[in-house]
C-alpha cells in the first residue's frame, strides 16, 4: 500500500499533471464567462431582435401542461438550444485565435533558431589528444 502511494505522489507532481489541472481550472472559469457573456448579453440581443421578452419565447409549446391530467408541457426548447450552439461558437472562437497565436509563436521560434543557426560559423573540431600527440611527435622528428 505504501508504494501505491509514492507512485500516486511521483505521478501527481509530475508537471504535466500540474498543467492539466491548471487547464481544468482555467477552463472552467472560461466556461463561466462564455455562459455569462451567451446568456446576458448575445441571448438577450437575438430576443430583442425577434421581438420576444426572452428567448424562451423562441420555444415552441408541442402539448401544455394539464394540471387536471397531471401532465406536463412538452417544450421544444429553440431558445436555449441556440443559447448552446453560440455558447460552443464563442469558445471555440476563442480556442482557434489562443492555438493560432501559439503556434504563430512557434513559427517565429523557429525561424529564429533556423537564422541564428546559419549565421553561427562552424567550429573546426577540437583536436583529441592522439591528434596534438601526433603533431608533438612529428615536430620532434623534424628537429
Amino acid at each position: 500500500m505504501k508504494k501505491f502511494f509514492e507512485e500516486f505522489k511521483t505521478f501527481i507532481t509530475k508537471g504535466n499533471v500540474l498543467d492539466m489541472a491548471v487547464g481544468v481550472i482555467v477552463g472552467g472559469a472560461f466556461g463561466a464567462i462564455t455562459s455569462s457573456l451567451v446568456g446576458n448579453v448575445i441571448t438577450p440581443l437575438l430576443a430583442w431582435l425577434f421581438g420576444a421578452p426572452n428567448t424562451d419565447a423562441l420555444n415552441i409549446t408541442l402539448r401544455a401542461a394539464d394540471e387536471a391530467a397531471g401532465t406536463e408541457a412538452i417544450v421544444l426548447g429553440l431558445g436555449t438550444f441556440v443559447g448552446a450552439i453560440i455558447n460552443f461558437l464563442v469558445i471555440a472562437l476563442v480556442l482557434f485565435s489562443v492555438i493560432k497565436a501559439f503556434n504563430k509563436a512557434r513559427e517565429l521560434a523557429a525561424k529564429k533558431e533556423a537564422e541564428t543557426a546559419e549565421e553561427a560559423p562552424a567550429e573546426e573540431p577540437k583536436p583529441t589528444a592522439e591528434d596534438l600527440l601526433g603533431e608533438i611527435l612529428e615536430e620532434i622528428k623534424k628537429k
